[in-house]
């Protein structure tokens, strides 16, 4: 089996790992909406802890084998997949635009892997490492303090999403970075950019959480895995020498299967926030009831009169004067 193929097998399992840690983030939100960072608490967080641990470990483990450019879209599956997870265990069922968008961003990927080749990633230097940190630092930051502002559920979420996304993407380019220079007779001249993705990948775990909280699961686990591999795939490529076969026109058809693949993850959204609207058996109290002479039965409507009825109560009323 060539690396290449390796770190596709490593990357699907890590999805399906990080699919099944949302669901349970998403279900740990809804039940304890009092503590939404880090609910110590519930035992079901701690699982989900784990299921995202294991996921970062075999996604550590296919970045060591394959190109940050082919693993981080990858990682984009993992909303793909809680589709039919969620389906099962939620019972929430998807809808032909959910699997619309599911089978679009299936190809899309499918396409990006098949322009992905074989590449030599170069190493990171000391400064490009220390300023990709203050930058991305100084954008979580950004984020975070700009959710705090918003009273917005869906808003709130998705900036403190897109904080988690870019959290988790720079801690693969960090690790992949190390898994480029790491050697085994110094492995403490790593412990920077070790410590680098240790404060990443627990901000975008406490940040992923809070997004969850009155947003359900769709829209904070499609903005994680559409910013995720954008920005890792970005500095993969202008940072570390990575790119696509076929030179610039396999670049322009990557860009094309990369615009499919996020069209799908927007329809996922979409799909999966429509349903949200209204809560399910909730009502409306502005809706409008039954008419009469809309096709409705009258006397299966309380309250309602025929004319017939009315003309009559109204001679009764006349005769009686």
């Amino acid at each position: 089996m060539s690396s290449l193929a390796l770190s596709v097998i490593l990357s699907l399992v890590s999805a399906v790992a990080y699919a099944a840690g949302a669901i349970l983030q998403e279900h740990v939100a809804t039940t304890t909406p009092s503590r939404p960072y880090a609910p110590l608490h519930q035992p079901g967080w701690w699982v989900a802890v784990a299921l995202n641990s294991a996921g970062a470990v075999l996604h550590v483990v296919a970045l060591a084998y394959g190109p940050l450019s082919l693993v981080q879209p990858l990682g984009a599956l993992t909303i793909v997949f809680a589709l039919p997870m969620a389906a099962l265990f939620v019972r929430r069922r998807a809808g032909a635009t959910a699997w619309r968008g599911a089978i679009m961003a299936t190809v899309g990927l499918a396409g990006l892997l098949t322009l992905t080749g074989e590449v030599e990633s170069r190493p990171l230097d000391t400064v490009g490492r220390g300023v990709l940190a203050a930058a991305t630092l100084g954008t979580v930051a950004l984020l975070f303090l700009a959710a705090q502002g918003v009273h917005r559920p869906i808003t709130r979420s998705v900036l403190l999403a897109g904080g988690a996304g870019v959290a988790f993407g720079i801690a693969s380019v960090f690790t992949k970075s190390v898994s480029v220079d790491w050697l085994w007779s110094s492995p403490l001249a790593q412990w920077p950019s070790l410590a680098v993705i240790a404060a990443l990948a627990t901000g975008g775990l406490l940040l992923s959480q809070a997004s969850y909280r009155g947003a359900g699961l769709a829209a904070p686990l499609a903005t994680v895995t559409v910013v995720n591999p954008v920005v890792a795939a970005v500095v993969g490529i202008t940072m570390f020498g990575e790119g696509f076969r076929y030179g610039v026109a396999g670049t322009v058809l990557a860009l094309g299967c990369g615009v499919v693949a996020a069209g799908g993850l927007i329809l996922l959204t979409v799909e999966r926030l429509g349903n949200g609207l209204p809560p399910r058996g909730g009502s409306d109290r502005h809706a409008p009831g039954p008419q009469v002479g809309e096709g409705v039965d009258v006397r299966a409507v309380p309250g309602a009169r025929t004319d017939l009825e009315v003309e009559m109560r109204s001679r009764a009323v006349a005769g009686g004067s």
